[in-house]
């Protein structure tokens, strides 16, 4: 077998689904920390270009972002420049910085488990279906049919989010309310309702799936471009874990359980490949942005998770 070349390596490709939207929100929340760089359109086609993305989606993608309010544009002269939104920058150091701390800590835990009991008539389907799907995004999983439970956090959000739902709808009622079980291990407690072994099954696909990569980033055979399209392509199959991982406490997982083999090599091979994305991506935006060096950075994660992640110089 030929020896490979530095740089070509068993990079896994980002999996089909994420959308040009989504990839350029990755790469700028990730490279670019100040809303005062400007950018020439050319230059996010050519980021995006590292992706297989077209020319014509790339600059689709560019305008549906600016529709968002997520990108702003400045018609200074007759080339626009763009530039990312200030409450978008804020949202990206935050998303960073959950993603990069998550699972870093135990949860603190007191066996208060925040829990929505609702009744609705029968006729008012749509309105459950609603419900579900809001108790969903806020973190609650169904004990029982109309009993939801996630362990602890915020009561007031997900109250505010029934009042403006159920306010107005006849016959609804709902509590919110913190709950300790007698048996939080058993059939009927609230570990049963979580699938946990699909879920360490995802974090060993994630493992199995990046494998290649993470045995050619510690041998140091990834190059520039690969790094660029292999950091996202981590992130976003990093992120997703913060969203279906309930964080249970650990009295209620599994001995072997895998999160945090994922993690450790999520965030080494994260950080590995920071310096080589950050360098591809100022050789591939300079020919159409001059100033890439200047605003181009990478985040780094704190050495204590509490903290925000670092960004690397420019």
């Amino acid at each position: 077998m030929e020896p490979r070349a530095e740089g070509d390596v068993d990079a896994p490709r980002l999996q089909q689904g994420p959308s040009p939207q989504h990839l350029l929100t990755t790469v700028l929340g990730e490279h670019l920390d100040s809303s005062e760089a400007e950018l020439p359109s050319a230059a996010v086609v050519a980021v995006l270009g590292e992706f297989a993305i077209s020319p014509a989606s790339a600059r689709a993608a560019l305008s549906r972002l600016v529709k968002r309010g997520l990108i702003g544009v400045r018609a200074d002269g007759r080339t626009p420049r763009y530039h990312v939104a200030p409450h978008a920058i804020a949202r990206h150091r935050a998303a960073m910085h959950h993603f990069l701390a998550f699972a870093a800590v135990p949860r603190p835990w007191d066996g208060q488990w925040l829990t929505v009991a609702f009744s609705l008539p029968e006729s008012r389907q749509p309105q459950r279906h609603a419900l579900r799907r809001t108790l969903g995004t806020c973190g609650f999983v169904r004990l029982y049919d109309s009993v939801w439970i996630r362990p602890g956090g915020d009561a007031e959000v997900v109250r505010d989010e029934l009042d403006d739902l159920l306010r107005d709808v006849p016959g609804a009622r709902w509590s919110v309310l913190r709950a300790r079980f007698e048996d939080e291990t058993g059939p009927g407690g609230p570990a049963a309702a979580y699938d946990l072994e699909a879920l360490a099954g995802a974090y060993r696909e994630f493992v199995a799936r990046h494998d290649a990569l993470f045995r050619d980033v510690r041998a140091g055979r990834v190059g520039p471009a690969a790094a660029l399209v292999a950091r996202a392509t981590l992130m976003d199959g990093w992120r997703q874990f913060s969203r279906i991982d309930p964080d249970l406490p650990a009295h209620l997982l599994p001995t072997d359980w895998p999160r945090e083999e994922a993690r450790a090599l999520f965030l080494e091979a994260h950080t590995a490949l920071g310096p080589l994305a950050h360098e591809r991506l100022v050789e591939v935006m300079s020919p159409a942005w001059p100033e890439a060096a200047r605003w181009v950075t990478h985040y780094v994660a704190a050495d204590d998770p509490r903290d925000p992640p670092r960004r690397a110089s420019r």
